[in-house]
């Protein structure tokens, strides 16, 4: 796994994390003071929550005066998306193997 991969599934792995960026991609572009009554902790937390996750390119900000908007960044998720393929393909080699070795033992 290299360090784009990982640093994507690390910022993922937090359930707050998952949540702000579920509530992006559901809900478009959000202010920080949005993002924090809807996640239930407070601002600095937050703040450090949307840090990472835009680390990771899962989210972008944009500051319009005194605020800061951030949006999702669905593209970011591409290294996830191309991992999982990977695995997908790499078990089901090894599934195929496993049929056709039973098969020959059934015979």
């Amino acid at each position: 796994m290299n360090d784009r991969q990982d640093a994507l599934f690390r910022s993922l792995a937090d359930p707050t994390r998952r949540a702000i960026f579920e509530q992006l991609c559901k809900q478009g572009e959000q202010t920080v003071g949005t993002l924090t009554n809807a996640a239930g902790v407070a601002q600095p937390t937050v703040s450090k929550h949307l840090a990472v996750l835009k680390q990771a390119g899962l989210v972008r900000d944009r500051h319009a005066g005194r605020q800061t908007h951030y949006s999702a960044q669905v593209q970011g998720l591409s290294p996830l998306m191309d991992w999982t393929r990977e695995m997908a393909g790499f078990w089901e080699g090894r599934l195929d193997a496993l049929e056709n070795l039973l098969t020959r033992i059934d015979q």
